[in-house]
């Protein structure tokens, strides 16, 4: 399915910057709209919760103020990331909040949506849901999202281990919702093979960390820039879901990435911050695989201009060599 026109005429470049936890706050968000691609953050990044409408007007009234004095910019829409699992006792609250405001854009994680899918389409919002597999896709499509977020191999965070290739072709099978791909996404040349894959969107997250907006620490974006993706560690043990880190992340907390024990999804709790002492985001940083080209920390404006010239980049060699 085509994106919906009301969004696609405001997005400069088709990517889209994951909610990123702890990190993704209005200042990045808001950078990544005016820059023409859809910010997103995690409302329970906003805390307490009343923050949440702080940080929701901010935004909205930033970027409509931005959009009045540059008429003819392309300014994204933003999302809001809402965790779907009984550990977050905020779900219910923090959606009649983005009902009340009418945020754009729903991306949700974990349980399949069904009553967050009603409340966005209440006044006209789309929902936009991860997954990592076609059994997971199946399951949120029969809940009336509009867009699946297939999060593959090398993904930051909670990541699954499919490849694009496989994962994408299956959906793209039987769903004709907006699609959106992620997974060692970190370049222009990566979005633009996302979207010759057949995605709409791609779907960034660890390069956005290394940014100036980005409320993330400076050791963490200096590990970034050093790091490559043979200092990715795969594991369950820091929030009971598989998802990605960064190695010397694990060692500086004094933990030997190479033997860590596993464990099991139903310790999984978002008021609990992780399974160690050392806390998985605020002292195990999540990182995915494609971290090789991360080589400096610039504002979010500088980094879409890049990724903008080199999708074009991308684009023309694609052109040439299709026609060989």
């Amino acid at each position: 399915m085509p994106i919906p026109e009301h969004i696609s005429k405001n997005i400069a470049l088709p990517v889209i910057g994951a909610p990123l936890f702890l990190i993704s706050v209005p200042e990045l968000v808001i950078a990544q709209c005016k820059a023409g691609i859809i910010g997103s953050f995690p409302a329970l990044n906003a805390r307490p919760q009343e923050v949440l409408e702080e940080w929701i007007i901010q935004i909205k009234s930033e970027l409509a103020e931005y959009q009045a004095a540059n008429p003819d910019k392309k300014v994204a829409p933003f999302a809001v990331n809402q965790i779907c699992h009984g550990s977050n006792d905020r779900l219910q609250g923090d959606m009649e909040i983005c009902v009340k405001h009418e945020v754009p854009i729903i991306i949700t994680s974990l349980r399949p949506p069904a009553e967050v899918v009603d409340a966005a389409h209440s006044y006209g919002g789309l929902v936009f849901h991860d997954v990592i597999n076609v059994r997971h896709a199946k399951k949120a499509a029969s809940m009336g999202v509009d867009g699946l977020i297939l999060v593959c191999a090398g993904a930051g965070g909670h990541a699954g281990a499919l490849s694009p290739f496989a994962l994408l072709r299956e959906v793209q099978e039987w769903f004709d919702g907006t699609i959106i791909l992620s997974g060692s996404i970190g370049d222009g040349y990566s979005v633009a093979s996302a979207l010759a894959l057949g995605a709409d969107f791609a779907y960034l997250g660890t390069r956005f960390i290394a940014t100036q907006e980005a409320n993330a620490d400076q050791n963490y974006k200096q590990m970034l820039i050093e790091s490559a993706a043979d200092d990715i560690v795969y594991s369950s043990l820091f929030t009971g879901v598989l998802g990605n880190y960064l190695k010397p992340s694990i060692e500086q907390a004094g933990l030997d990435p190479n033997n860590l024990p596993t464990a099991d999804k139903s310790t999984m709790n978002f008021g609990s911050g992780g399974n160690t002492d050392a806390k998985a985001w605020k002292d195990i940083w999540g990182s995915g695989q494609g971290i090789g080209l991360i080589e400096d920390a610039p504002t979010v404006d500088a980094l879409v201009t890049r990724l903008s010239e080199e999708f074009r980049d991308a684009t023309s060699k694609f052109i040439s060599k299709a026609k060989l």
